[in-house]
C-alpha cells in the first residue's frame, strides 16, 4: 500500500517547504541529484539539475509551465549513464514519454527515481509570463484550480492539458500530490519500495492519507474526457478530407520546431533534413508545370502525414508540438485524434507501463487476423 507524508504551508510557502524535502533527499543520500523545475533569476521556471542541498531553495515543481519536455532531458541525462542516482521530478505527460523512451532504448531507469507532480495544466511559455507579472505564483494558481479555475490573469492553460485525461501519474516511484489535497497542503507519495527508502531518508514520516483525493481525479479525469472527446470529434470533422488537412497545415513553412520539441520524435537524424528532400529546380519547375503552380514550401503536408506514421502509436498528447510552432498551427488535437485511433487499433496506451511492450516490436500470430486473412 502506498504511503503518504503530509507537507503543511503557510501563504507563500509551498516552495520553502518543497525545498526542504528535496534539501532532506540529497544531504542524506536518498540521491545524488534531483532534475526539478527551478526559478529564475528573473522572471521564469526552467528544469535544473541540482547536485548541491544549498541550491535547491529555489525549486518551483508545480509552476504550470513546461518551456520543454522533461522527457527529451532525462534521455540527455541517461543515454550514457553517470552512476549517480537522479530524482526526475516531472509532469504525468513527461512521465509518460519517459516510458516510452524507455522501450526505444532512449531512457536508461537504473540510477533514476521517478518523480511525478499532479498536473493541473500548463500555461504557454508567454502566458506564464504575463501571469508571474500579474503576481501569479504556483500557488495561486493551484488554489484556483484546486476549485475548478485555471484561467486566471487573462490567460488559460493550453489546449492539450484540457483534454488531458491523465492529471496524475503512473510508473513512478513517488507522486507530488495536490489533487484533493486542500487548501495549505500537500502530500508526498511513495508508490515503490524505492519511493518508500527515499521518503524515509528524507527525513519525513509516512502519515494520514489524503481523503478527498480519489475523488477529486475522478471528478478532474471525467471533465477532461468529455472534453476530449468533444475535441476529437471536431478536429475529425475539420480534417475529414484531403482539402480539410491541406487547409488545417497551410501555414506550416517546415520549419520541424514540432519535431525537435516532441519528446518521443527521436531521431537523431530525420529523413526530411537528408538530401532525400533537397529537391533540384527542375524537379520543382516538373512539378509546378503539372498544375501550373507549386505551393512552397511543397513537402509540408508529407512531411506531417510521416511524422503521424512515425510517432502515432508513442505520442502522449503533451501539446509541445503547437507550443512550438511559429505561425500558430494547434497540432496536438490533429496528432492526438490520430494517435487514439491508431493506439486503440493495438489496445495500446502511450506511457501506461514499461512493461507493456510497444506494438509492432515483436510478432502476435493472432494479430489483426481479419486484415491479414488468417485462419485461426
Amino acid at each position: 500500500m502506498a504511503k503518504f507524508a503530509k507537507l503543511s504551508f503557510k501563504k507563500d510557502e509551498l516552495n520553502k517547504e518543497l525545498a526542504g524535502f528535496f534539501k532532506g533527499m540529497l544531504e542524506k543520500g536518498a540521491v545524488d541529484a534531483v532534475l526539478v523545475p527551478m526559478a529564475q533569476p528573473k522572471k521564469g521556471v526552467r528544469l535544473a539539475l541540482v547536485t548541491s542541498p544549498e541550491n535547491a531553495a529555489k525549486v518551483d515543481p508545480f509552476a504550470p509551465v513546461a518551456a520543454v519536455s522533461g522527457a527529451k532531458i532525462a534521455s540527455s541525462l541517461t543515454s550514457r549513464p553517470s552512476g549517480r542516482k537522479v530524482a526526475m521530478v516531472l509532469r504525468p505527460c513527461e512521465i509518460r514519454a519517459v516510458i516510452e523512451l524507455v522501450k526505444l532504448k532512449q531512457v536508461v531507469l537504473d540510477d533514476v527515481l521517478l518523480i511525478g507532480v499532479d498536473c493541473y495544466g500548463r500555461y504557454e511559455n508567454t502566458d506564464f509570463a504575463k501571469f508571474q507579472e500579474k503576481g501569479g505564483t504556483s500557488e495561486s494558481f493551484l488554489e484556483n484550480a484546486q476549485a475548478g479555475k485555471t484561467a486566471t490573469q487573462d490567460v488559460d492553460i493550453i489546449g492539450a492539458c484540457k483534454i488531458c485525461e491523465f492529471p496524475t501519474a503512473e510508473g513512478v516511484d513517488m507522486r507530488l500530490c495536490a489533487i484533493g489535497s486542500g487548501s495549505g497542503t500537500v502530500f508526498i507519495e511513495a508508490v515503490t519500495k524505492r519511493g518508500e527508502e527515499a521518503l524515509e531518508k528524507s527525513g519525513l514520516k509516512p502519515g494520514e492519507v489524503p481523503a478527498g483525493r480519489d475523488e477529486a481525479v475522478k471528478k478532474l479525469v471525467a471533465g477532461r474526457t468529455e472534453a476530449r472527446d468533444k475535441k476529437f470529434e471536431e478536429i475529425r470533422k475539420e480534417v475529414g478530407t484531403f482539402e480539410g488537412l491541406a487547409d488545417k497545415l497551410s501555414a506550416c513553412v517546415n520549419c520541424y520546431n514540432c519535431r525537435v520539441a516532441c519528446p518521443v520524435c527521436y531521431c537523431k537524424e530525420c529523413v526530411f533534413v537528408t538530401d532525400t528532400f533537397r529537391h533540384t529546380g527542375e524537379q520543382f519547375m516538373m512539378w509546378a508545370d503539372k498544375a501550373g503552380m507549386l505551393k512552397m514550401p511543397n513537402d509540408t503536408l508529407f512531411y506531417h502525414l510521416t511524422r503521424m506514421t512515425h510517432m502515432s502509436l508513442f505520442c502522449v498528447g503533451c501539446g509541445q508540438c503547437t507550443s512550438a510552432c511559429p505561425n500558430g498551427i494547434d497540432l496536438m488535437p490533429l496528432f492526438r485524434a490520430c494517435a487514439d485511433k491508431t493506439q486503440a487499433r493495438f489496445n495500446y496506451k502511450a506511457g501506461r507501463s514499461v512493461e507493456e511492450e510497444q506494438p509492432m516490436a515483436g510478432f502476435k500470430p493472432d494479430e489483426l487476423v481479419e486484415v491479414t486473412g488468417q485462419v485461426k
